[in-house]
């Protein structure tokens, strides 16, 4: 798990060619991580492959999100913004795709959490693994990520000032996204 971790970190260091932003994208992982922990206990379900699985599960769906709200943020701050504009930004428009796509994870796995039929008891952690996760993880994502992404622009924001506009990265968005 923790070498799943590191490499999804080392991956997004190089796409988002910071070592800053995958860090804050990451914070929402502690959320899943808790919530799968969370939601194991309350199900009084053990620790197994499955359920290790769909913590994974978990962690990839939290860091999609999370990566979605971190790079819109970013897009507002390239804009001129101040940090804690775009990380508001960021949260509440993205807080539909991020609460439907968590909502559609956690409605899918209901019935396979039931562990009903036969056999259904053998793949229920999986579903409890991942309910619980993104649960937890969604919340971390909408409140927690903003704020963090806020907290640790700041101090960049004396530095971007001074910068011309043609030294910031790209984004990669930036033909995708049309200008409103």
């Amino acid at each position: 798990m923790l070498g799943a971790i590191v490499l999804i970190y080392l991956l997004l260091v190089v796409n988002f060619q910071s070592w800053l932003d995958p860090f804050i994208i990451l914070t929402a992982l502690t959320g899943a991580l808790a919530g799968v922990v969370w939601g194991l206990h309350v199900t009084s379900t053990t620790l197994s492959v499955p359920a290790m699985m769909g913590a994974i599960m978990s962690l990839g769906v939290a860091t999609a999100n999370s990566v979605l709200v971190v790079t819109f943020a970013r897009i507002h701050l390239q804009e001129g913004k101040t940090p804690s504009q775009a990380a508001w930004e960021a949260g509440t428009g993205r807080l539909r795709p991020v609460i439907m796509t968590a909502t559609a994870m956690v409605i899918g796995m209901f019935p396979m959490a039931l562990g009903l039929g036969d056999g259904g008891e053998q793949n229920a952690p999986l579903g409890r693994a991942v309910i619980g996760g993104l649960i937890l993880a969604t919340f971390a994502t909408l409140l927690f990520v903003p704020v963090v992404f806020s907290l640790l622009h700041r101090q960049g924001v004396a530095t971007a000032a001074t910068e011309p506009k043609e030294n910031v990265p790209p984004t990669g968005l930036d033909e995708a996204i049309p200008a409103t």
